[in-house]
C-alpha cells in the first residue's frame, strides 16, 4: 500500500515526467518510505533525486545548544539547496510529520528566528512556487511518537497509516478515479463561490466566534488543484478538501476561537483565541501554548495579520473521521480555517504576474510565515456579503447552504 501512495503522489499530484529532478524532504524516522517513494521515482525515469532529510532530535539538540549565528551553518537550518533544485525544474514532495512536545523545552523565538532565517535562505524557491513555476506537494508520513499522539493502540503507526491510506484514498479500487472525482466537485463550488462576487464574509457560533472579513478585489477563491504556468495541473495538498482565497488583510475586525488544536513546530497551542481590529491581531489568548502563540504572531513583519481564508464542510470525509490529528495538513482539511502571515499570489486577478508591492497594494499579506488554524464548529454560520450588497447565507451549521450549490 504503500508503494501505491507514494505512486499517488509522484504520479497523481506532482505528475513527474522522465528524467525530471525531485527533491524530497522528510523526517529522518520515515527513511524508510523515502526510500520507497525514490524506488517509484527511479520506475518512472528520475535520475536526480536530492534528499534533505533532517533528524528533528539532532534539530531539537542544535536549538538547545547553539546561538542562531551557529545554527546557520547547519543544512537543518540553510535551505539554499531548495533555491537549486527550484530553478531546474524538481518536483517537490515535503512529507509532514509531528513529533509532538519534541520543542517544549526551547524558546519560542528563538525556534521562530530560526525558521525565518530558514525561509529566507529558500527566498528564490518561494518566489517561483508562488508565480507557480514549481510543482510540490504536501503529503504526510507518520512517526511514532506522532501516531502515539492520535492512536491510543498496541501498533499506532500502523493504524495511522491505514487511516492516511483510507483518507486519501489509496486503498479504493481505483484511487486516480476517485481523486479526481472529488477535486471537480470541489472546482464546482469554487466556481460557484467566484461567481457570486463576495466582498465580505462574516462568521459566528457558539464557542464564542464572532468576526468579519473582506475581500480584495478581484479576488478569485481556489483550490488545491493547481495550474503551473507550463499549463500542467497539480495537486498541492494530499489530501485535500479546502476551498480558499486571501482577505484584504487591513480588514479582519472581531474575535476568533480555536475548534482544534494547532501543533507549531511540534509545539502544542490548544484551545486559544485571536482577536483581530483593522486587520491586526491585538490581543489572544490560550489554555496552552500561549508563549508559542504570541511568537507566531510577532514572528516577523505582518505576521499578526491574515493571508488566507479557507472553507471546508464540518462533514468533509476528515472531519467525519471525528478524530484530531495534530497535524496541520489534516486538520486544516477537515475544518474551516484562517492563516496568519502570508497570502496566495493566485488568489486575486492577475496576481501570479505582480511584484510583492504590487499584491501589497492590494491588501494582499506580504509576510515569510504562513500558520493555518482551525476554526470551523457544526454550527458555524458565515454570512456573504455582495459587491451589489446582498446578503447570502454561505454556510449554515457547518456546512455550505445546499441551496447555493444546486
Amino acid at each position: 500500500m504503500k508503494e501505491k501512495y507514494a505512486s499517488m503522489i509522484l504520479n497523481e499530484c506532482l505528475r513527474v515526467k522522465k528524467g525530471q529532478s525531485i527533491f524530497i524532504s522528510a523526517n529522518s524516522e520515515r527513511s524508510d518510505f523515502v526510500r520507497i517513494l525514490a524506488n517509484e521515482a527511479y520506475k518512472i525515469g528520475a535520475k536526480d533525486i536530492y534528499f534533505d532529510i533532517v533528524d528533528v532530535n539532532i534539530k531539537h539538540d542544535m536549538l538547545k545548544n547553539l546561538d542562531i549565528e551557529e545554527l546557520k551553518n547547519s543544512t537543518y537550518f540553510n535551505k539554499e539547496k531548495w533555491n537549486e533544485y527550484a530553478k531546474k525544474g524538481a518536483a517537490f514532495v515535503m512529507l509532514a510529520s509531528e513529533t509532538p512536545g519534541l520543542m517544549n523545552d526551547i524558546d519560542s523565538d528563538k525556534q521562530n528566528e530560526a525558521f525565518i532565517y530558514s525561509q529566507r535562505t529558500r527566498e528564490e524557491f518561494d518566489i517561483l512556487r508562488s508565480k507557480s513555476n514549481v510543482p510540490w506537494c504536501i503529503a504526510a508520513v507518520p512517526t511514532l511518537s506522532w501516531a502515539k499522539e492520535v492512536f491510543n493502540s498496541n501498533n499506532p503507526v500502523e493504524d495511522l497509516w491505514n487511516k492516511i491510506f483510507e483518507i486519501c484514498g489509496v486503498n479504493n479500487e481505483d484511487p486516480s478515479n476517485e481523486l479526481n472525482v472529488k477535486l471537480d466537485k470541489l472546482v464546482k463550488h469554487k466556481n460557484i463561490l467566484n461567481s457570486l462576487h463576495i466582498k465580505k464574509l462574516i462568521y459566528k457560533n457558539s464557542i464564542g466566534t464572532d468576526f468579519s472579513i473582506e475581500l480584495p478585489k478581484n479576488a478569485i477563491w481556489q483550490t488545491g488543484r493547481e495550474m503551473l504556468s507550463n499549463g500542467e495541473e497539480i495537486l498541492v495538498n494530499f489530501p485535500t478538501e479546502e476551498i480558499f482565497t486571501s482577505p484584504d488583510s487591513l480588514s479582519a475586525n472581531g474575535i476568533v476561537y480555536s475548534s482544534k488544536p494547532l501543533m507549531y513546530h511540534d509545539s502544542l497551542i490548544s484551545n486559544f483565541w485571536i482577536k483581530f481590529k483593522d486587520g491586526v491581531a491585538i490581543d489572544c489568548g490560550a489554555e496552552k501554548g500561549l508563549d508559542v502563540l504570541k511568537s507566531i504572531i510577532n514572528s516577523c513583519e505582518n505576521s499578526n495579520k491574515l493571508g488566507e481564508v479557507a472553507l471546508v464542510e464540518y462533514d468533509s470525509p476528515i472531519s467525519k473521521s471525528n478524530m484530531i490529528f495534530y497535524e496541520t495538513l489534516y486538520d486544516e482539511n477537515a475544518s474551516c480555517h484562517l492563516a496568519l502571515g502570508d497570502s496566495f499570489p493566485e488568489c486575486i486577478k492577475n496576481g501570479i504576474d505582480m511584484t510583492k508591492e504590487e499584491l501589497n497594494s492590494n491588501n494582499l499579506n506580504q509576510c515569510r510565515n504562513h500558520v493555518d488554524f482551525m476554526i470551523g464548529t457544526e454550527d458555524l454560520n458565515i454570512k456573504a456579503i455582495t459587491a451589489d450588497s446582498k446578503e447570502i447565507d454561505i454556510f449554515i451549521n457547518g456546512n455550505f447552504n445546499k441551496d447555493l450549490l444546486e
